[in-house]
């Protein structure tokens, strides 16, 4: 099978047929370039949503008050739900078994100068424990403490980018900025995978905000961060016990739905992964029908090439060629053909699936790859088929008697 003269007799029969051997080689190479491809994307799909939630912590729950739609234990509806200090000390007592950390945000815009520069941002005042819920990456400085609470300083920790538009290069650590009116000393930059929005932030302390606010106790939001020890089950059990605990505290009716929102983070994560996985699952199908029709179209064509060969090997035979060595030429021919076309088509979707990087972000799809393993197995399995769509005309030819093959049309 691996003579010498057999692999010469390939290569002038390949040389002899450009058309018909570009063909066949162009139809494997497209398969297998449309499967690494589109499935490369489907991978791609599934790591935007993985980015999506990667800036923030996945083991949190933020709680938002809504209104009121139905009456209930003597309060009417349409009452507005305000969340206070006290919430946060009762999430931690009553369901301590669950809760890692919680921390209060509240909101708020205004103009925020420094020296001749100016801008409008968007200031949260939150506890230590937010630091972890987004994840945030210091720069330099350090973030805002226990102290910074109890003290109710006016400190306030800064984004990257925030500091590039107002200290144009200055170093802002331990300078003042005027929010709103009211000066506050730069104690750390921060940076944030989330992307611009959240590194034009600035934290300052909640306790300060409620100072500045006629000395309120309001909190507009609440976060909890759950251990991660209790699971996906667990983050299910936690949200159950904040919505009935909330709506026993505030006197919300079990069955309105508008008093106060959770957003489970884990749970959306969760749902997203899968829907992401199903996405996936369809590209990988539509690329795995790229492979079957790849193996249609060889089939096709090696079916063509035994036909145009039929008088040549009954001519063989005549002269005593056996079945084996018909067979065996005609079975190199197809499997050289389609490994050397499979292995350009692989490589060639590999490169466009490495030369797209980030620049299919607005489409949702990020980073599209294909594990090298699962692109090699792609081509061996189309080579596989593609030597069975070459074995079955070959062993159909070398079963015609020679007088037979010669009389063919």
């Amino acid at each position: 099978m691996f003579s010498r003269d057999n692999w010469k007799e390939i290569f002038k029969t390949i040389q002899k047929n450009k058309l018909r051997t570009f063909l066949s080689g162009f139809t494997v190479s497209l398969g297998i370039l449309i499967f690494v491809v589109l499935f490369g994307m489907g991978n791609g799909l599934v790591n935007t949503f993985n980015e999506f939630f990667g800036d923030d912590a996945t083991n949190v729950l933020y709680i938002f008050p809504g209104r009121t739609t139905i009456p209930y234990k003597g309060y009417k509806s349409n009452r507005v739900i305000e969340f206070e200090n006290s919430d946060l000390e009762d999430i931690e007592k009553n369901l301590a078994m669950f809760v890692e950390y919680t921390t209060p945000r509240i909101t708020r815009s205004g103009l925020v100068k420094y020296k001749n520069e100016s801008n409008n941002y968007t200031s949260r005042a939150v506890g230590p424990a937010h630091q972890y819920a987004e994840k945030t990456i210091m720069m330099k400085g350090r973030y805002l403490n226990e102290e910074d609470m109890r003290n109710k300083t006016k400190y306030v920790v800064i984004g990257r980018l925030v500091e590039k538009d107002l200290f144009q290069g200055e170093d802002a650590i331990g300078k003042y900025i005027d929010i709103s009116g009211s000066a506050f000393m730069v104690v750390g930059v921060f940076q944030d995978d989330g992307g611009d929005n959240e590194e034009r932030l600035i934290y300052m302390p909640y306790t300060t905000r409620q100072l500045i606010e006629k000395n309120t106790d309001k909190i507009n939001q609440i976060i909890v961060g759950f251990k991660p020890e209790i699971g996906y089950a667990g983050a299910m059990a936690l949200d159950r016990s904040l919505e009935r605990f909330f709506k026993e505290k505030k006197y919300i009716s079990p069955e309105d739905q508008n008093g106060i929102f959770i957003r489970n983070v884990a749970d959306q994560l969760k749902q997203n992964q899968q829907f992401a996985r199903v996405l996936q699952l369809i590209v990988g199908l539509v690329a795995f029908g790229t492979i079957i029709a790849g193996i249609i179209g060889i089939s096709n064509i090696m079916v063509f090439v035994v036909k145009e060969r039929t008088k040549e090997l009954g001519v063989r035979k005549a002269l005593g060629a056996t079945p084996k060595s018909v067979i065996s030429s005609i079975l190199l021919e197809s499997v050289f053909i389609t490994t050397i076309s499979g292995f350009v088509g692989m490589m060639i979707g590999v490169a466009v699936l490495g030369s797209l990087g980030e620049k299919l972000k607005d489409y949702f799809i990020t980073n599209p790859y294909i594990d090298m393993v699962m692109a090699v197995s792609a081509t061996l399995v189309l080579i596989l088929f593609g030597a069975i769509a070459g074995y079955i005309p070959a062993k159909r030819a070398a079963d015609i008697k020679p007088i037979e093959a010669l009389r063919d049309e």
